[in-house]
């Protein structure tokens, strides 16, 4: 009994100099690649913005054209879950072949992936706008084209953006599985901290990815509160939404 409470004594002494030599650890790791992390956070953020750049335009450009019939907009909409569920390794390998190694075949899964959110929330904020409205924009005499541009994509945008802002966050997140496949980005040090089993790395990385995908969140969830105050629907806003609101109203 005397023994076991010994080593019982022993270890609780020791608990400190294990806390001390992890948090040690750490502090040596960002103090040795500081700088090595920030060009990857650089680099991920540059595939997302190359990535929503062709994305954006492509599914918000599909959810408006099958506003327009609904057997395309059932075989789209389809097609573009079918996409989300391929696993994000195969569809890399799917595309190395035309693509080769890196960045590109990387930005192409991204595209595919953020389309079903972009898609879907286009196509129903734009069924979505009261009917009342865009009627009386055909009594004013505007063509369909203009009651779209003028009327419902503006009192559809809070949805788009809500679809944004899931594709963003999905973006992030399979991006970092990219440097598989030699894109780069946070996942280099993630992928090179599970080879060395590197804790420090693998923990502080995964934390910045977690910290960007949420402020890339937090981002787009003013902007949508933003739209939503531009279209005079009562929200309860954020601060930064509030002081906004007041500099741009």
């Amino acid at each position: 009994m005397s023994t076991l409470a010994t080593l019982v004594a022993d270890s609780a002494d020791l608990t400190p100099v294990l806390q001390a030599s992890g948090v040690q650890q750490y502090q040596t790791f960002l103090s040795r690649y500081a700088g090595e992390l920030l060009v990857l956070v650089a680099e991920h953020i540059d595939i997302i913005a190359v990535s929503m750049l062709l994305a954006i335009p492509i599914g918000i450009t599909l959810g408006v054209l099958i506003t327009f019939n609904e057997t395309a907009a059932t075989v789209v909409l389809w097609l573009a879950g079918v996409a989300m569920t391929v696993p994000s390794i195969a569809l890399f390998g799917l595309l190395i072949p035309v693509f080769g190694i890196g960045e590109p075949p990387v930005i192409v899964s991204l595209v595919v992936y953020s389309q079903l959110p972009l898609v879907r929330n286009t196509y129903v904020g734009l069924n979505g706008v009261d009917d009342a409205v865009t009627q009386a924009g055909r009594g004013l005499g505007m063509t369909q084209v203009e009651r779209l541009r003028q009327i419902q994509v503006p009192m559809a945008l809070p949805v788009i953006m809500t679809g944004l802002r899931n594709a963003v966050v999905i973006i992030i997140g399979v991006a970092a599985i990219g440097a598989f496949v030699g894109a780069g980005g946070l996942g280099d040090f993630i992928f090179q901290g599970i080879r060395e089993r590197n804790v420090p790395m693998i923990v502080v990385t995964t934390v910045v990815l977690v910290l960007l995908t949420l402020a890339f969140d937090y981002l787009f969830a003013i902007s949508e509160q933003l739209f939503r105050l531009r279209n005079g629907e009562q929200i309860d806003q954020a601060r930064p939404t509030r002081a906004l609101w007041k500099i741009l109203s």
